[in-house]
């Protein structure tokens, strides 16, 4: 799968599978692709990778077709034509508020490599591109993927006019972040919470956008959530896959041993 086929599928309401990736060792992409992930996500909000190595892991997974979308620190359009110029098929913009930075957002996805005047002029009013510019562009940005990161309570106020600028294709919800906007940290089984989530999934496929919500505690919860709407899978990271199997495995050694041993971690803070 490319870029483009991944955003046709993701408006197109078809499933597509992912898993998060921190580590850069080259021994990820190939397990991967083995997996048979759609797409990776590779986290530079909470993780501290530099340039160089976002690169790095941006064309190797390329070079596997295996489109990686990068999510960048903030929803700032230089960060997000950073990691476009070092490789990613696309970004995830975290804690998306406004109308206005899915605007300046959109303008990076789609009118790359345009800056400055000129790329206000084309968001502005896009009648104001050449034709040769414009098929140019089009062109050049049709693999581009733009996932935008509903997690708050005024993201959830702003979503009618936020999803009608029209350049999403896709609405990933933060649990943790929402929960704490809500004012119930980390109770997603709270009704508010659950009315929260389907109201964002409603909302995001009707107006032709995939939707889909961070959530690595088990197949049961990720199952949930699919069946209610959610078409965009993230499963699981490196790091919670190579944890949790480690953890339950050395219980069971202790357990059967007749040791005691650490109960498995399941927070899911910072997502």
């Amino acid at each position: 799968m490319d870029g483009q086929q991944l955003r046709k599928a993701l408006r197109e309401g078809r499933r597509v599978y992912a898993s998060a990736m921190v580590s850069p060792s080259s021994i990820w992409p190939r397990f991967q692709q083995k997996a048979g992930v759609d797409f990776v996500f590779i986290d530079s909000e909470h993780t501290p990778l530099g340039r160089e190595t976002l690169s790095w892991m941006c064309q190797t997974f390329s070079a596997l077709n295996i489109p990686p979308i990068v999510r960048i620190p903030s929803p700032d359009p230089f960060e997000a034509y950073k990691v476009l110029d070092g490789g990613a098929s696309g970004f995830i913009a975290p804690y998306l508020e406004t109308a206005e930075q899915a605007r300046q957002l959109t303008g990076v996805i789609r009118y790359r490599p345009l800056k400055g005047i000129r790329l206000q002029e084309a968001i502005r009013d896009p009648s104001t591109l050449e034709p040769e510019l414009r098929t140019y562009l089009e062109e050049r940005n049709r693999h581009g993927v733009f996932i935008a990161n509903i997690e708050s309570v005024p993201a959830m106020r702003n979503l009618d006019e936020i999803l009608a600028v029209g350049g999403i294709d896709s609405i990933l919800i933060g649990p943790h972040d929402l929960s704490c906007s809500l004012g119930i940290p980390e109770q997603y089984t709270h009704p508010k919470f659950i009315a929260a989530v389907e109201e964002i999934f409603r909302k995001a496929r009707a107006a032709g956008c995939g939707a889909g919500l961070h959530w690595w505690p088990g197949v049961h919860d990720e199952l949930h959530w699919a069946r209610v709407g959610g078409n965009l899978i993230m499963h699981a990271t490196d790091i919670t896959l190579s944890t949790m199997h480690l953890q339950q495995e050395l219980q069971d050694l202790r357990r059967q041993l007749g040791e005691s041993g650490a109960s498995v971690e399941k927070s899911l803070e910072n997502i």
